[in-house]
């Protein structure tokens, strides 16, 4: 198991890569690291944030994939029918696109201040863009 920093704003959450589940999707993202960007609220999937990566390919396909990820899931949508994007629910979900509905890949679970999730919801929509980051710990 390999365990990572997510900090959005000025919260740290820590998380677990999904390598048994996700191992191809994992190795991936791992190349990246660490990894930066901006979440925004999502406008089709319900209470989630999301990083748009336009067409930044991965070169994976899918694996563990859902449409319905449970708060502090984090999904990586290869791109397709729809941008690339890393997607984090902090809420229920149903993930979409303007095309319809879309399944991403679970690979990255946070496993602490789950309690401040919403928090982070709130304060993207109301509030805008905030910085994220992906740090091994």
């Amino acid at each position: 198991m390999t365990a990572l920093n997510v900090t959005i704003s000025d919260i740290v959450f820590q998380a677990r890569l999904e390598t048994d589940k996700a191992p191809k999707t994992c190795a991936a993202f791992l190349r990246q690291m660490p990894f930066s960007g901006k979440i925004v609220h999502v406008r089709w999937s319900g209470e989630a944030v999301w990083i748009p990566l336009g067409d930044l390919d991965f070169g994976v396909g899918y694996e563990n994939h859902t449409s319905f990820p449970a708060p502090g899931q984090i999904l990586l949508y290869p791109g397709g029918i729809s941008e690339t994007e890393i997607l984090l629910a902090y809420g229920g979900v149903h993930f979409a696109s303007k095309m319809g509905q879309l399944a991403g890949n679970h690979f990255i679970t946070l496993t602490s201040n789950l309690e401040r999730l919403a928090e982070i919801g709130k304060r993207t929509l109301w509030e805008g863009a905030q910085p994220i980051r992906f740090d091994k710990a």
